[in-house]
């Protein structure tokens, strides 16, 4: 933080432990300035959200002292947070989905149901300074989630606060959108408002903030300016370890199909798409928001009823329903696991045995309980999920570990076919390291895998194919090690020169 601005907020050892004993925060001290962003990270379960929820007026500290503007605050509610001055942008937007855009942005305002002029011309201002429109009346439900945080990010601004805490605003963007949102900071940031930038993107981090706060088991362990670190350090802070990269391994060329997509199709949603999949490939999706990434995958598994054409798995073609994918081997982890992958309600173990439910019962009817929970505790040791034991909920747990739940649930059964939508979105450095080395040990087992992540960077290392989307299509093919992200984003922006990519030649299994 420069040396001339004036702090704004000041924590002072500040923490935070509930009745159960657990110390989410041990005496934390953070100083952001007017005109400044200053980067919260840590990994799921360091104390991220805690420190947000203090600050939103959600939650009260059990010690230490927040300054705001130099004076002792005390929120009890959020009302008083806002009042004060302070908004949050938080991860899990709290929006209505059946109202509309311009009820969504004012929520939080007196009279939020009144659709006046003057709210209409203050949504179009906003939009206009964002960069980015949605038609106002659209109702919430029927947007993508990456719109849906454009939504949150709308409702930010119009708080006009001088602190906006912003809880991974871009983890569900594509590279565009994502753009939006850091001139969006930086603008806010000149206008001299403070940001409180919580995300996992490194490079966002390093091109974005003047100071960085790092949080590791409810504590600082770092905290700099910026311009003195580089990603090497924040990962080795964040995680309390030194990371190396493992070598992928090279997909032979010989390697059977697995699964064969033949003129996949969905009215307004896909064009036509056939690709094949290799055993142990890793096929990247790249594409920007709305590109049809996460509608292909859903075609694949059954889940779209208009869809048309013909899926494949081992030459034998797999009925239009999700029973029917799942009986054949393909699996998928969708993008919003909260939900479309988790049921709140249940455990772990029933999470996790849901889709297999044939696999432990005798003769289709009696439950094998036992045999369920010592399959989900198995699955919870191989990808090292923290959580008391099989019989916790997914609310239970933090991001990261629950979207290790979510891939999970498919080790308890078998795959032929992996679908995963945004798999690290959200989720620390850490998690994702773990859960990127699952599917690397899946594909080393003979598994297809199918990957979508808008994390361009990612999917180069992971992938060894990338096909890229442009509205519902399928418009370019490359193989990961001959092309750059440079080359991705002009491709699916639609101005890069295309050419041929490797040929998809069956081979008998």
């Amino acid at each position: 933080m420069p040396p001339a601005t004036q702090p704004l907020l000041r924590l002072e050892h500040l923490a935070k432990v509930y009745p159960n004993g657990t110390a989410a925060l041990r005496e934390v001290e953070l100083v952001v300035g007017s005109g400044t962003v200053h980067g919260l990270l840590g990994a799921n379960g360091a104390g991220k959200s805690t420190l947000i929820r203090i600050l939103s007026g959600a939650t009260e500290a059990t010690a230490g002292r927040i300054l705001w503007k130099g004076r002792p605050e005390h929120w009890r509610h959020p009302a008083q947070a806002r009042a004060a001055g302070i908004a949050t942008l938080h991860q899990q937007i709290p929006l209505v989905g059946t109202l509309s855009v311009l009820e969504n942005v004012f929520l939080a305002e007196d009279g939020w149901a009144r659709r006046d002029r003057a709210q209409r011309r203050r949504l179009a201002a906003l939009m206009d300074a964002l960069g980015y429109h949605l038609p106002p009346d659209q109702p919430l439900a029927a947007l993508p989630i990456g719109a849906r945080q454009m939504v949150g990010l709308l409702q930010a601004l119009a708080a006009e606060a001088q602190l906006i805490v912003m809880d991974e605003p871009t983890a569900s963007l594509a590279a565009p959108q994502r753009q939006i949102v850091h001139g969006a900071i930086r603008r806010l940031a000149a206008e001299g408002r403070a940001i409180l930038l919580v995300t996992h993107f490194l490079d966002e981090v390093l091109a974005l903030t003047d100071a960085v706060t790092v949080l590791r088991d409810g504590a600082a362990v770092l905290t700099s300016e910026t311009r003195s670190i580089d990603e090497h350090v924040l990962a080795d802070a964040i995680a309390g370890r030194s990371f190396e990269r493992v070598a992928k391994r090279a997909v032979a060329a010989s390697a059977c199909n697995v699964a064969e997509i033949d003129r996949l199709r969905s009215p307004g949603r896909l064009a036509p798409c056939s690709f094949v999949v290799r055993a142990g490939e890793v096929l990247g999706i790249a594409g920007f928001l709305g590109a049809g990434r996460s509608e292909l995958l859903h075609a694949i598994f059954g889940a779209d009823r208009n869809a048309r054409g013909e899926v494949r798995v081992h030459g034998r073609r797999v009925e239009r329903s999700p029973v029917a994918a799942v009986r054949a081997g393909i699996a998928l982890a969708p993008e919003d696991r909260a939900t479309q992958a988790l049921v709140p309600g249940m455990a772990l173990w029933q999470n996790m045995t849901l889709a297999h439910l044939g696999r432990f019962s005798r003769w289709g009817m009696i439950p094998r309980t036992r045999a369920e929970q010592s399959a989900a505790a198995a699955a919870i040791r191989r990808l090292r999920i923290k959580t008391p034991d099989v019989h916790a909920v997914p609310g239970d747990l933090s991001g990261g570990n629950a979207q290790k739940v979510s891939v999970a649930r498919w080790l308890c059964g078998p795959v032929r076919l992996l679908l995963l939508d945004e798999p690290t979105a959200c989720i620390d450095i850490g998690a994702k390291a773990e859960i990127l080395d699952q599917v690397r040990a899946l594909a080393a087992e003979g598994v297809a895998v199918i990957l979508v992540d808008s994390e361009l960077k990612l999917l180069l290392e992971e992938a060894d194919r990338i096909l890229v989307m442009r509205q519902g299509a399928i418009v370019a093919e490359r193989l990961a090690a001959d092309t750059d992200e440079q080359e991705l984003i002009r491709l699916a922006a639609g101005v890069g020169r295309r050419r041929s990519g490797p040929e998809d030649r069956p081979q008998a299994c």
